[in-house]
């Protein structure tokens, strides 16, 4: 089970520490276990439960009124309350809520309804980006298991290749033509998923080659595909004290075609090739995404240009 402060519950439920503890004190809301220096420590179903707590308030109910219902009574209550509409707050904590209860059925519906609202991409863009980014902070604190974490990135998985599925097919021939890769070693998968599903949704051609990809292998793919561009994400690999030499390896295989990097390792502060771009945000990328689709008949596309 997790351990949490109190200001880990504030930062993951987005209820301020103070009101917490006004709703602990007065209405029992929560049963937090104090250490041996008198530190309050809250647990899993405590998160659980004021990520409930908070949906039914956001959309209405009051405290009072929360804090008498049962357990079964208040999943009840959050699960007949479909009114979150654009609430992407209440959306997430609805799915944090799911993922601590391994509540397979409640993830999958909350989802689908999220995409079903907004449309797919900003179902991502502020749901589940949102969404992942709390079970990061939780990975941290060591307030998520592995097997939590692996349930909701094979569901997210699921809908992106379920979607990416959906879309028309393009011509290569017609279309700009991306390579996307990640590093060798590398699994983080989700967001060239959402890039390949970007692309693809803007009339270009993707050659998705996925995880775990040696950098000497591009050569052949570039010389028999020709491509215009190459696109990884780098999360977790290269080390980060080798992502210069990995970008220069890059750069030495693929020379005559423009390099996309994203990710985390992708921010940090080393040179960059000519033939190189840094993304910086997912939504940067789908404007230029659609800026070349919309220019594909040019020869030259204005690119961003690398922050010195």
């Amino acid at each position: 089970m997790g351990h949490f402060s109190i200001s880990d519950l504030e930062q993951l439920s987005g209820i301020k520490a103070h009101t917490i503890r006004i709703w602990e004190q007065r209405y029992g809301i929560l049963r937090p276990v104090r250490t041996a220096t008198n530190i309050r420590t809250y647990c899993d179903d405590d998160l659980r439960r004021l990520l409930n707590v908070a949906t039914l308030c956001n959309r209405g109910y009051r405290i009072s009124q929360v804090a008498k219902m049962t357990e079964p009574e208040l999943a009840k209550a959050v699960i007949s309350c479909d009114d979150a509409s654009h609430n992407y707050c209440q959306q997430v904590n609805g799915l944090l809520a799911a993922m601590l209860e391994m509540n397979e059925l409640q993830l999958t519906r909350l989802l689908n309804e999220a995409i079903a609202r907004s449309g797919f991409e900003q179902a991502i863009l502020h749901v589940a980006y949102p969404f992942l980014q709390r079970i990061g902070v939780m990975w941290q604190t060591g307030t998520v298991n592995p097997a939590q974490e692996h349930l909701v990135t094979n569901l997210l998985r699921q809908k992106l290749l379920a979607a990416t599925d959906g879309l028309a097919p393009v011509q290569p021939a017609a279309a700009r033509r991306w390579v996307l890769f990640l590093p060798e070693r590398e699994m983080h998968e989700l967001a060239l998923l959402f890039m390949n599903y970007i692309l693809r949704a803007r009339g270009h051609h993707v050659l998705y080659l996925g995880q775990n990809l040696p950098v000497q292998e591009l050569r052949a793919v570039c010389s028999a595909y020709q491509p215009y561009a190459a696109l990884t994400v780098l999360t977790a690999v290269p080390e980060r004290d080798e992502v210069q030499d990995f970008v220069n390896e890059l750069s030495r295989t693929c020379p005559d075609i423009t390099l996309f990097l994203y990710g985390p390792l992708a921010q940090l502060p080393f040179q960059m090739p000519t033939n190189a771009v840094r993304l910086r945000l997912i939504t940067d990328f789908m404007a230029l995404a659609e800026g070349i689709c919309s220019c594909a008949c040019d020869k030259e596309v204005q690119l961003p240009t690398e922050a010195s």
